[in-house]
């Protein structure tokens, strides 16, 4: 077998692929790549995202219309698609509480960081992600925020659209570290955005709260997978030292 890349090879190897070859994945090789999705760090380890593996050949090509039939979907061998879950934040932080819950604390501090611990996943969590009534709540938190912030640095994004882009940034960490573990194994995969959510999730048969990240088609590239030479714009006019 093969030896896998390093990171900074993984790295250098990924590209947005969008034609691939007709060469079979091994589907549990996928499946691991997922695995390493799920261990992205996430916003208060509440993990409110899905991974879904699509091998079914109907599945895919209800997928492909969904993309827009765009040369990346209309070659994949697989696609994953990586669903954001806020529905589920009741069922996520009840898992951290009893995880919690089970740990040993023995010394004071410990025993400190456990109330704390389960403070803010029974208290705080239901306060972030729990039901606002047209936005009422959201409202008296930023008000609330924003006086409480003249006088201390405090945490701003608190609003329920605040909570949707931290939980679709964590999303993306978990597509990138699968991206990144497809790319060590010399599988390809190509990011999408471009689709119709509403038909994805008919498809998928996702619930009308859950919501598409992005969908990854995946292969093995052809010799024109690759559109042309990777671009950056120059390091120094994205880098800033601050000493």
């Amino acid at each position: 077998m093969q030896k896998p890349l390093t990171v900074s090879q993984a790295i250098a190897h990924r590209r947005s692929v969008r034609n691939y070859t007709d060469e079979a994945l091994d589907d549990e090789l996928v499946k691991k790549c997922i695995e390493n999705a799920s261990l992205a760090p996430n916003s208060s380890n509440m993990q409110l995202w899905e991974f879904i593996h699509v091998k079914n050949p109907e599945l895919k090509e209800l997928l492909n219309t969904a993309c827009f039939k765009q040369q990346a979907s209309r070659t994949a061998e697989r696609f994953v698609v990586v669903v954001v879950r806020r529905d589920l934040w009741k069922k996520r932080a009840k898992a951290n509480a009893e995880f919690i819950g089970q740990n040993k604390a023995e010394t004071e501090s410990q025993i400190r960081r456990k109330k704390f611990a389960l403070r803010y996943y029974q208290k705080l969590m239901p306060t972030i992600y729990g039901f606002d009534n047209f936005g009422i709540l959201s409202s008296i938190k930023k008000i609330s925020t924003w006086v409480s912030g003249i006088f201390r640095p405090i945490y701003r994004q608190v609003s329920l659209s605040d909570m949707r882009i931290v939980t679709h940034k964590s999303a993306g960490l978990a597509a990138q570290n699968f991206m990144l573990s497809m790319a060590e194994v010399e599988y390809d995969t190509c990011p999408m955005e471009g689709f119709d959510s509403r038909l994805v999730k008919k498809a998928l048969g996702l619930p009308k709260k859950a919501e598409i990240n992005m969908i990854l088609a995946c292969g093995k590239r052809s010799e024109t997978g690759v559109y042309g030479k990777r671009f950056r714009v120059p390091f120094g006019e994205v880098y800033t030292e601050r000493f």
